[in-house]
């Protein structure tokens, strides 16, 4: 089984879709909780299942891209401190 929208909720991943047209190149976060009430829990996150559904709130437009933001890593030192390590 591929991504759905529960795993990527469970593991911590996050979405972003931006428009691809160049007059407006939209940015937005997709909410999971939201995608998960329409689309339901088992709903494939993967672009050719998901892109065709979405649409640029900003010009309506249906040529939209998906950015995969994962989850933090624990074990990569915050900004500015060093790393413990050496």
């Amino acid at each position: 089984m591929g991504w759905t929208v529960q795993k990527m909720i469970d593991e911590g991943y996050s979405l972003g879709a931006g428009c691809n047209k160049p007059q407006c190149f939209h940015f937005g976060r997709i909410d999971l909780g939201v995608l998960k009430a329409k689309l339901g829990p088992e709903h494939s996150t993967m672009a050719p299942d998901l892109v065709p559904k979405l649409r640029c709130r900003k010009c309506g437009g249906k040529d939209v891209g998906l950015i995969l933001h994962p989850p933090a890593h624990r074990d990569f030192p915050s900004p500015g401190r060093p790393n413990a390590n050496g």
